[in-house]
């Protein structure tokens, strides 16, 4: 069937509203309406109109709506218009911090020769701690009633008496001891500045060099010639320089513009005076005894990407601490109060600065010229030496010790005090072989601590006599012939057990020997016949690497060194656990009051990978 609809009422009309659909039947005079609202019958005629509500329904006398707004989208072009004010901002936000950024570097670049520098003053060395007898007392007790129960009332009124009887003694061994470390310590303090103030090199360019190695330019003392310190700088290159700079629009607005050669080159020039000044300030600062300065400045040439020397001169004393350095203008007066200056950079007749950095020619100052003529290699690279030289200054920081330094005033604890209040007694030389020195038999012994040094009397020059004695585990004696930096010239200056001498028989081993439940291996030094080269001894000790074991399994490790005359020396190194190799002690030569001495340094430190990282750190080739 087919849809259909029909409207059977004569009269109806519908009306639709927002309220619902509504019908009505009947003569306007008299009408019925049904739907939404209920039912109700109206009358009226013309104009006028009523109506009332038929049926008990719920009368309804008034209506009220509820306007609602509508929500309204952006449109397209407000997006985009947000879209660029955002962009607009973050970049000018960005821009902001790059000319901020820029603003700091060249103030940092151009303001290092307005720092001030403390002038060095004679160090003071701290006085070892106070000891009470209380103290002392107590440590004894400790020791003396260990493992002793509460109800062993005898045996602990014993341990209190052996207590009460050590306890002074050891007190003052203890304060007799740190008082002599502490003498020695002043001594040597005492030494070290005296050396400055007369412009020993070593002690100048090690102080100078320490002081410089937080420089932002870094600089390296090379030589002492009298009262004149020659300094090598390396300043930055001019192409690590930024490419852009701060300015303004036309409009007044902040902008970022291109770095012209001109500025980029005045920018570089005033950083490398200021550098050149706070390099000279605080050079004069650490080394009073000097009164001028040699100074040479390093950097990579633009054009050539090779090093060279790009400024030289020399400046004293008097003209340094008299320079008003309050603005970062001042730092280029240092062309202009130096002696014999000569610059890279130079002004034109114009005024304007030059635009090529060139090398300058060092033919007639014979040190730089001897960098410059072996700079080149054999596989014709180009930088040789001055790479080294580079490096060297990149590179010329302190490095970190490998292990905390020794405390000087290390207390000893009562169990090691007593068990070296007995003389030690050697290995007797019974036990050695003909060609074995004997050792002297009850020599008295000066017991030595972590870091402790000390001048070996002239008699020990002629032959040191060294034995190390040990039981637990098995460990081998080796000795480093090195130069000042701990290094081995060549191979055959590192004496171990495949190569038991070196030196023409200057430094020897002699070989291992069992006494009772110890074993001893001997060594023989002849200081005196020692090649100039050779600075420093080092003697060391590695463990049997088959074992495995650490140094943790050595008991009663002891070094003993003497001489003829009879003075001799006794130092214990720890058992560390975490270490298979360890250099218990070093010779090294030293200058004293103008005269050459060797002394003696008591160490204790090692290496956790065993000899093979103990002979890399001394420079053997380890293969």
């Amino acid at each position: 069937m087919a849809f259909g609809f029909r409207v059977g009422v004569p009269g109806m009309s519908v009306r639709v509203s927002t309220r619902g659909v509504r019908t009505s039947v009947g003569p306007r005079a008299a009408r019925i309406s049904m739907g939404s609202g209920g039912t109700r019958i109206s009358s009226g005629v013309g104009p006028f109109y009523a109506s009332s509500s038929l049926g008990g329904g719920r009368r309804r006398t008034s209506t009220s709506r509820t306007t609602r707004s509508r929500a309204v989208a952006p449109s397209a072009a407000q997006l985009e218009r947000a879209r660029r004010q955002a962009a607009r901002a973050q970049q000018e936000a960005e821009r902001d911090a790059a000319i901020a950024e820029l603003k700091e570097l060249r103030r940092q670049t151009t303001s290092v020769h307005l720092q001030s520098f403390t002038p060095a003053r004679p160090p003071v060395v701290p006085g070892p701690p106070e000891l009470g007898l209380a103290w002392a007392l107590a440590e004894a007790q400790a020791h003396h009633l260990a493992g002793l129960g509460l109800f062993a009332r005898a045996e602990r009124a014993a341990a209190k008496r052996r207590a009460e009887e050590d306890a002074p003694a050891y007190l003052a061994a203890e304060q007799a001891r740190l008082q002599a470390v502490h003498s020695e310590l002043a001594a040597d303090a005492g030494q070290w500045w005296q050396a400055l103030l007369a412009n020993d090199e070593e002690a100048v360019c090690e102080a100078v060099n320490y002081a410089f190695s937080d420089n932002p330019a870094a600089g390296c003392a090379v030589g002492v010639d009298g009262e004149v310190l020659s300094v090598v700088m390396r300043q930055q290159d001019i192409d690590s320089l930024p490419d852009q700079t701060p300015g303004v629009t036309p409009s007044g607005r902040p902008t970022l513009k291109a770095l012209s050669k001109r500025d980029r080159t005045l920018w570089w020039l005033t950083s490398m005076g200021s550098n050149v000044v706070a390099t000279l300030k605080e050079a004069f600062a650490v080394a009073p005894g000097i009164i001028a300065i040699d100074l040479a400045v390093l950097t990579r040439l633009p054009d050539t990407q090779r090093l060279g020397f790009v400024a030289y001169g020399r400046w004293t004393r008097q003209a340094i601490e008299a320079g008003p350095w309050r603005e970062t203008t001042d730092a280029l007066r240092f062309l202009d109060i130096g002696q014999d200056v000569a610059c890279s950079v130079t002004t034109t007749a114009s005024g304007n600065l030059s635009s090529a950095i060139k090398p300058l020619d060092t033919s007639r100052l014979p040190g730089l010229q001897s960098i410059l003529d072996h700079a080149q290699d054999d596989t014709g690279s180009g930088d040789g030496t001055l790479a080294g030289i580079d490096g060297d200054l990149r590179a010329n920081i302190p490095a970190a010790p490998s292990a905390p330094l020794p405390d000087p005033y290390r207390i000893r604890p009562f169990a090691e005090w007593k068990s070296q209040t007995a003389p030690l007694t050697p290995p007797p030389a019974s036990a050695a072989p003909a060609h074995t020195p004997a050792l002297p038999s009850h020599a008295p012994a000066t017991a030595l601590t972590p870091g402790q040094n000390l001048v070996l009397p002239e008699d020990t020059w002629q032959e040191l006599r060294i034995a190390f004695s040990f039981a637990g585990a098995d460990a081998d004696l080796t000795l480093f012939l090195t130069d000042t930096g701990g290094q081995v010239t060549c191979d055959e200056d590192f004496v171990f057990y495949n190569q038991p001498s070196a030196a023409h028989g200057a430094a020897r081993l002699l070989g291992k020997q069992t006494d009772g439940p110890h074993t001893v291996e001997r060594a023989a030094l002849h200081l005196a016949a020692l090649p100039a080269h050779i600075q420093r001894v080092t003697i060391a000790i590695n463990m049997d690497v088959d074992t495995g074991l650490t140094c943790g399994a050595l008991t009663h490790a002891a070094l003993y060194m003497d001489c003829a005359t009879g003075a001799a020396w006794t130092f214990q190194p720890p058992a560390d656990p975490d270490i298979r190799a360890m250099v218990i002690a070093e010779l090294y030569r030293h200058t004293t009051n103008g005269q050459p001495v060797w002394k003696l340094r008591a160490i204790g430190q090692g290496w956790a990978d065993g000899l093979d990282a103990l002979a890399r750190a001394h420079g053997v080739n380890v293969t």
